[in-house]
């Protein structure tokens, strides 16, 4: 036998048993809160046309998608991201709508990485997608849905992170910035390399004041007094709209007890392209990555031709997964009535209509022959360990 296939490539895992009860039941949790707040499912196909992912779009570089071609020389790709084949989808189906649209979602996705690092080529996403709302309350509305969501799983100690991308952009337009030295600045940002971004800025010569508002995006923690400090401090209306866009935000989740989940975090610049205005990760113990991301994107219907202000999340199953059972955290799977029923080949009939009857009153039921080299216990040793309420011998 060719041992080499029975093992998955790089980047992919199988799961079966009580983990994959696990990600259900979490799946589960989430989606129940995401239908309490008006979120109706949407699936979009497991591959697209490449445009729908381009970096025009401002997605996942071309070199990490997995691309191949259709008989017709289409270049096609496994969707490495929701957000884009979702706003795809709204603006070919809800052109004319004007009401806010909201939409949830569940699937894979596939990044074709080679900075491993642990991190898996194919994940399990959910998230929400809401529509035709330019509101700051439409922000809370995404942030309250991670919090709710978090805790729906069973998480308690978690942290939301909340930037805005118009703060940095609108510092970049004041100062006229051309595109490789906003991409260089970003890139010190980014990197948490806050030295280097001094010493970058100070070779540019740029004005002091410009510098103060870039050194000011360093800061771990950022109270609302240094946010309203930064407010004055501002040159450019598209700053302070950002500052003061954040300041509404934590005010409204304020009112549901919720701000204490929030911090800021100005030097938070997502590879991603298409956000225009907040972005936000949640954190946790246990994992080293966000377990949910985020942000508005009011450009991004655009590209397909409908204008609508967009703001969405998605969760990260396998990290959240992960923080759960590093926390200790235990999932609770849903119960069902799963039945073990072990009969000998003299009472098959019997067996078969007892099984039957039990299954239309909506149990389940495997049925098992049992082999005479093994004892009962042997089966009710079996049925415990996949999950089943009880074990009936029909000997």
């Amino acid at each position: 036998m060719n041992t080499s296939l029975l093992h998955t490539p790089d980047g992919v895992r199988d799961i079966y048993g009580r983990e994959l009860l696990e990600k259900e039941q979490v799946g589960k949790n989430l989606m129940t809160v995401l239908r309490r707040y008006g979120y109706r499912n949407i699936q979009t196909p497991s591959f697209e046309f490449f445009d729908v992912f381009s970096k025009d779009i401002g997605t996942v570089p071309s070199k990490d998608l997995y691309k191949f071609f259709d008989k017709e020389g289409n270049t096609l790709v496994l969707k490495p991201d929701f957000t884009p084949a979702i706003a795809r989808c709204a603006a070919k189906y809800f052109m004319e709508e004007e009401v806010p649209l909201r939409f949830c979602y569940e699937g894979n996705s596939f990044v074709n990485t080679s900075e491993l690092q642990g991190k898996l080529k194919e994940t399990t996403q959910m998230g929400i997608e809401l529509i035709n709302d330019a509101s700051a309350e439409a922000d809370a509305e995404a942030l309250s849905l991670v919090i709710e969501g978090l805790k729906a799983c069973g998480l308690k100690d978690f942290q939301i992170s909340v930037g805005n991308s118009s703060y940095f952009k609108g510092i970049c337009e004041a100062a006229n910035l051309d595109e490789e030295t906003q991409l260089e600045i970003k890139a010190h940002i980014s990197s948490k390399n806050y030295f280097g971004t001094g010493e970058f800025l100070k070779s540019k010569g740029l004005d002091k004041e410009i510098v103060a508002q870039f050194e000011a995006i360093s800061k771990l923690y950022i109270s609302d007094n240094d946010m309203e400090e930064m407010i004055k401090k501002a040159n450019n209306p598209k700053s302070v709209a950002a500052l003061e866009r954040l300041l509404t935000i934590k005010t409204l989740l304020a009112k549901r007890g919720y701000d204490k989940y929030i911090s800021f975090d100005l030097g938070m610049l997502s590879k991603i392209n298409y956000y225009t205005g907040i972005i936000f990760k949640a954190y946790t113990y246990g994992v080293g990555d966000a377990i949910v991301k985020g942000g508005r994107y009011d450009g991004l219907l655009g590209k397909f031709g409908k204008e609508a202000p967009s703001v969405g999340c998605v969760f990260l199953i396998d990290e959240l997964q992960t923080a759960l059972k590093r926390q200790n955290i235990n999932i609770n799977i849903d119960s069902e009535d799963n039945i073990l029923m072990v009969y000998s080949e003299d009472n098959y009939e019997n067996a078969l209509e007892q099984a039957n009857n039990l299954r239309s009153q909506g149990k389940n039921v495997t049925m098992m022959k049992k082999n005479a080299d093994k004892a009962e216990d042997y089966y009710t040793s079996y049925g415990e360990k996949n999950e089943m309420k009880e074990t009936i011998f029909v000997l």
